[in-house]
């Protein structure tokens, strides 16, 4: 016997995905302005490529990929080299060195962190946010932006190793001892 078909429904969608979508896009262009119009965007996107969406899952993908595809597109238009992650990735810094103060997204530490990352070439910031905001695989990075994932697992790799490096110069004054 045959499944039945997905539904989708555009508002539990919308409900669902929209924070993602809004996320996604602030942390790969640092612009939240930007960000509110990418997000819309892709969400109207979505409305018109509703019928197309074959399951939850892929619904989540495609919003993904789409979301993705505007950032990039946006940024070669503007040139802009700005973007930020979440606290995830600096959890590393936090275990690799003992702040002197708690991470606070809103306090100096969040704002130097995120003037290192303006720094980091566009597909590693990319790859960065994806793999720990998004929490996605280096294969599931690959597939999105269409990569070989030899690549992708370099950017990753170039790209901590870049934060670390940058982050040991000029993050003296947070760590205990440096």
């Amino acid at each position: 016997m045959r499944e039945p078909r997905w539904q989708p429904d555009f508002e539990e969608l919308v409900e669902e995905h929209q924070s993602m979508v809004f996320s996604l896009a602030w942390r790969i262009t640092g612009d939240r302005g930007l960000a509110e119009e990418l997000a819309q965007d892709v969400l109207l996107e979505l409305d018109r490529n509703l019928g197309k969406m074959k399951s939850a899952e892929h619904a989540r993908w495609w919003l993904r990929q789409v979301t993705m595809h505007r950032c990039a597109d946006a940024l070669r238009r503007r040139r802009t080299r700005t973007t930020s992650l979440g606290t995830d990735v600096w959890v590393e810094l936090e275990e690799r060195h003992v702040l002197i103060e708690p991470f606070d997204e809103d306090g100096p530490l969040s704002a130097r962190i995120e003037e290192l990352l303006a720094g980091l070439p566009e597909s590693q910031r990319a790859a960065l946010v994806l793999r720990y905001q998004e929490e996605m695989t280096p294969e599931e990075i690959a597939a999105m932006v269409k990569s070989p994932l030899a690549t992708v697992k370099s950017q990753l790799q170039r790209g901590l190793k870049l934060l670390r490096a940058r982050a040991g110069e000029t993050l003296k004054e947070y760590v205990r001892g440096a």
